[in-house]
């Protein structure tokens, strides 16, 4: 493994070393394509990898108390759940328009004769999984294809897990390298680190909508009647729905399950292109940080339309904070920002 890698995980994992971590574990599947990532001798989460998802995902996600906080569909059908959106799954990264081709909105759920419009995120290979006292990384590869397998971006991704008594937190760093085609990051509504939460983390809403992908398929989403009571603040102090298309350095959904507070926080980094990130934070449950969609959440004031020559790179660094037990504040994720914004990266 490349030593910048080792360092940048070194790094990543300083700041929580201070605060009682969990030891690390990760049980490999080669044959079902997937990775459970265990802290402290706990489920947390799984990386799975296989073909038919479109793409690799963490799925589910659980709190340090043992709380599932990602939707269940379409993997695990639970009831009073909705069933829209079958690409929304797990935690993801992707994006909606990569040279003309649909990445965010791909699943089974596409007819055939629509297919050719979607890209595919394939050929996953899992390069390395370090577990430690305090922390643990995982590593992969992949291709971010068309459907006839011409690659247009190779990722390399890696996660650095950790935890403590009531947090749990996942720092990726993904690079994005263009291979034989200039690449195109079209500024568009659906991107980019996403994320499906359970149903109670929706926000309470009494109305019906409709949702219509780059491509003309049409989503419609019920009201809410199944004991939600999620809200979302930013780091600007916009919350509920007003948190949708605005800027920020973190933005935090949080709600009660089972009795218990709990929250998800994604927090942006300094580096990342379009820093502060535009929120795609919808309430119906899909949670997304968007920094390539400037024109749209602008209303066409800014603009950004990324591109990447062959051989050039773009890197893009996350956090996301799993809490229960007790809800954080600004103050508190503004300090977990700060720690964010001061690790290193580089290009591995």
């Amino acid at each position: 493994m490349n030593k910048n890698l080792i360092a940048v995980c070194c790094c990543i994992w300083s700041v929580h070393s201070i605060a009682q971590t969990k030891k690390v574990n990760f049980v490999s599947d080669v044959k079902h394509q997937k990775v459970d990532v265990l802290i402290d001798g706990k489920p947390f989460t799984s990386f799975l990898y296989p073909d038919n998802l479109e793409k690799p995902i963490l799925y589910p996600l659980m709190t340090a108390s043992g709380l599932t906080v990602t939707r269940g569909f379409p993997l695990d059908k639970r009831g009073n759940e909705r069933t829209d959106h079958p690409h929304h799954v797990g935690l993801w990264l992707n994006y909606e328009s990569v040279n003309g081709l649909d990445f965010w909105n791909n699943s089974y759920n596409i007819p055939a004769d629509k297919k050719s419009k979607y890209g595919w995120i394939r050929n996953v290979k899992v390069e390395k999984t370090q577990g430690h006292e305090k922390n643990g990384y995982l590593v992969y590869s992949a291709n971010w294809e068309r459907q006839d397998k011409h690659v247009l971006l190779k990722e390399s991704t890696v996660f650095a897990f950790s935890g403590t008594d009531d947090t749990r937190t996942i720092d990726r760093t993904t690079t994005l390298t263009a291979q034989k085609d200039t690449v195109y990051f079209k500024d568009i509504k659906d991107g980019m680190l996403g994320l499906r939460v359970t149903k109670e983390l929706e926000l309470p809403s009494e109305k019906e909508e409709a949702y219509t992908d780059n491509n003309g398929i049409v989503t419609k989403i019920s009201a809410a009647k199944n004991g939600a009571n999620g809200d979302y603040l930013t780091s600007e102090g916009k919350k509920g729905n007003e948190a949708w298309g605005t800027r920020g350095k973190w933005c935090m959904l949080f709600g009660q399950k089972d009795g218990q507070q709990v929250s998800i926080t994604i927090i942006d980094h300094p580096k990342n292109p379009g820093y502060p990130t535009y929120w795609h934070a919808r309430d119906y449950g899909l949670f997304a940080a968007n920094p390539l969609g400037q024109a749209i959440f602008s209303n066409g004031r800014e603009s950004m339309n990324l591109t990447l020559k062959p051989g050039e790179s773009v890197t893009f660094r996350y956090r996301v904070l799993l809490t229960s037990g007790k809800k954080q504040n600004a103050a508190e994720l503004d300090r977990q920002a700060a720690d964010f914004s001061r690790q290193r990266s580089s290009k591995f």
